[in-house]
């Protein structure tokens, strides 16, 4: 049974959460495909460059994201105060760089309008808007059918780009979190593309690592403006509840041990991240293994994947048995 995806943002209990989009048949539409001959690799620009207008004008920060040769991973954090707190003109302002505005909202705009009734219509079609630039639902509908429009006009053909609808993953708590991060910037060593993460081009982990080296060279190259990891002393923003240096160390560890590929083997030294979330490495190694992702429409610990359900509506959820195997018990 499938769900709207609508049904599966709950963002009174978590504001993260894992997407996935992949192409039509899964074919190689965004790398070179070995069965034609063809190379679009160059269409993997037009990702990067759509989520950073993106992330612009929707209050959605991108937390990790990866594009590989037929589908892309995006980790998502949803900043819903964010949307409250703009004014109208700023919603307006954010909206027009996606849509046209309707002539009654340009009056309202221009402070144009002659009635009330014209007043107030105007300001529920821009609540409207200002509920869709934290919607997670219309963030993936601006990405793809801006996408699926670029290729299908370079390659000059109609129909369907995309395999069906994106699938989202809510991450419950900070070992999800991190769980599904570290699994979206593997992606280029899994797939044997790159052998370290500071070579894994068009993923987070690149971006967080060329951007910490310019930044010590003081040079500031504009990328996607990716959603900051905790700094110790400043809580006032929302960022990702863990720090950068310690993130690093385990993609780098874990990255390691996927390309060793040596069973059964957990090197000694484990980051100190694992530890602190009572995470389990035996079973964290295999979760970035290909196909390791076992949870379903939920990742975190097997107290938080039952009360999700719970919310949700639903009578079951896939995965309790791996959130107990990689998070413990409770």
């Amino acid at each position: 049974m499938t769900y709207a995806r609508k049904n599966l943002i709950s963002l009174q209990d978590t504001p993260y959460y894992h997407c996935v989009a992949r192409c039509v048949r899964r074919a190689w539409l965004w790398g070179k495909d070995d069965f034609s001959g063809k190379d679009y690799s160059h269409r993997k620009q037009w990702v990067i460059d759509r989520l950073q207008q993106l992330t612009n004008i929707f209050t959605i920060d991108i937390c990790a994201y990866a594009v590989m040769s037929n589908h892309y991973h995006l980790v998502l954090h949803v900043d819903k105060q964010r949307a409250l707190t703009l004014t109208d003109e700023q919603v307006i302002k954010r909206w027009k760089q996606l849509f046209g505005l309707p002539m009654l909202v340009e009056h309202y705009h221009k402070g144009l309008t002659t009635t009330k009734a014209e007043t107030n219509r105007a300001r529920e079609i821009i609540a409207l808007w200002r509920g869709r630039l934290y919607d997670i639902s219309w963030f993936m509908r601006c990405l793809n059918e801006h996408l699926a429009r670029l290729a299908n006009k370079e390659d000059n053909c109609k129909g369907r780009f995309w395999e069906g609808r994106y699938k989202s993953q809510a991450l419950l708590d900070d070992a999800g979190l991190l769980t599904a991060m570290a699994y979206v910037d593997l992606n280029p060593i899994r797939a044997g593309i790159a052998k370290t993460p500071e070579a894994s081009e068009f993923t987070s982990i690149y971006d967080r690592i060329k951007t910490n080296k310019r930044s010590n060279r003081k040079q500031n190259n504009p990328v996607i403006p990716l959603h900051p990891f905790h700094v110790p002393h400043t809580q006032d923003e929302p960022a990702i509840p863990f720090q950068l240096t310690d993130y690093l160390e385990l993609v780098d560890w874990a990255g390691r041990a996927i390309r060793d590929g040596k069973r059964g083997h957990i090197n000694n030294n484990l980051p100190n991240i694992l530890i602190r979330l009572n995470i389990d490495p035996q079973a964290w190694k295999k979760a970035m293994t290909p196909h390791g992702n076992l949870f379903g429409r939920a990742m975190g610990q097997l107290d938080l994947l039952r009360l999700h359900a719970k919310t949700l509506g639903q009578s079951w959820v896939k995965g309790l048995a791996h959130s107990e195997a990689l998070f413990g018990s409770s």
